[in-house]
């Protein structure tokens, strides 16, 4: 295909995929115990309509609705920009610990009273955990290592991650604070508000901005290291940029909405057979369309019945696991029809 077309095509993917992710928005808007249709979520976001329409669109689900929007957009984007810097397909911050040290981290700070629910602090620890888990992984697996390596390393992170916030949750002075840290980190954007976004927008825009920068660089290391580095590559600048902008926005996702899996893992690849495995051309379509995927999912779990709202986290793994199953079969399908 020339080059022409594919990016002609490509932009009208991107166009698409905004195109969805703002009906989805719209629509996020109107569901809840009071419907709404397109038409009155848009005049009440407008000053239109009654003062209670204004009051539940502006002040109860916008700031959901956001947050579901910029969240979905950073796990994608963060996603992409792994995969590009490991050259994995099946690199995703859920698989090396990432959002679970996050976890940990903003678990620790609010289980033992360090900070509120609703304070920078949170997001911090939880940057700080996803750096100290990504830092951790580059380390361990090192630059020539194999896919089976940092897997297992991701493994082992991950469930040291897990394993310390099930010390801090035993640990914790109060028993109905580290219930409320449990059901937090099973991942949920309710009774998320103005407040909650206020305090995750500088981190997750930061986010954005540093994985941006780096697309090319990431192009360049489809070439492998060496290649990379004739081409004029900084590779140690592209690791630490790449972990200080995974973590800021993982952290701080997590900080505000507990732990969601497997976006960041789902986003390129639902994408990637339209634009190819260019990481550069990947990255905004994954961003559109991870922010898409969160936004379907919070709709799905106001919609679907129960007493109490299902956490969004479990919705997501439910999608994810079978996905990534499938990712499996199908690179075996793949190795097994390779020449000898």
């Amino acid at each position: 295909m020339p080059r022409s077309d594919a990016q002609s095509g490509r932009n009208l993917l991107v166009l698409a995929l905004a195109g969805l992710a703002a009906l989805l928005f719209v629509l996020s808007l109107g569901i809840g115990p009071v419907r709404m249709s397109p038409l009155v979520v848009v005049q009440a976001l407008i000053g239109g309509g009654t003062e209670e329409q204004r009051i539940i669109i502006q002040e109860i689900r916008l700031p959901r609705a956001i947050l579901g929007l910029t969240i979905g957009a950073v796990l994608g984007l963060s996603g992409a920009a792994l995969q590009g810097l490991l050259r994995n397909p099946l690199a995703e911050p859920a698989l090396f610990g990432a959002p679970q040290a996050a976890a940990a981290g903003a678990a620790l700070v609010i289980a033992f009273g360090l900070a509120g629910a609703i304070s920078f602090i949170v997001p911090l620890a939880g940057i700080a955990g996803t750096m100290l888990a990504i830092g951790a992984l580059l380390a361990i697996a090192g630059r020539r290592t194999s896919l089976t390596v940092t897997m297992l390393a991701g493994l082992a992170l991950a469930s040291f991650a897990g394993a310390g916030i099930a010390l801090i949750l035993n640990l914790a002075p109060n028993p109905y604070i580290a219930m409320e840290v449990a059901f937090w980190l099973l991942g949920s954007l309710q009774d998320r508000s103005s407040d909650h976004l206020i305090i995750a927008a500088p981190f997750l825009v930061a986010s954005w901005v540093i994985l941006a920068m780096n697309a090319r660089a990431f192009r360049a290391l489809t070439l492998g290291e060496d290649a990379a580095a004739s081409l004029g590559v900084d590779i140690d600048r592209v690791r630490r940029m790449v972990v200080i902008g995974v973590a800021l926005g993982v952290g701080a996702a997590v900080a505000i909405c507990g732990s969601i899996g497997f976006v960041g893992l789902v986003a390129p690849h639902l994408i990637r057979r339209f634009v190819g495995s260019d990481p550069a051309r990947v990255m905004l379509p994954a961003a559109l369309t991870g922010a898409a995927l969160l936004l379907a999912a919070d709709i799905a779990v106001r919609l679907l019945p129960g007493v109490i709202e299902i956490k969004l986290g479990v919705v997501t793994a439910l999608i994810g696991v079978p996905f990534f199953i499938a990712m499996i079969f199908a690179e075996r399908r793949q190795l097994e029809g390779a020449p000898s």
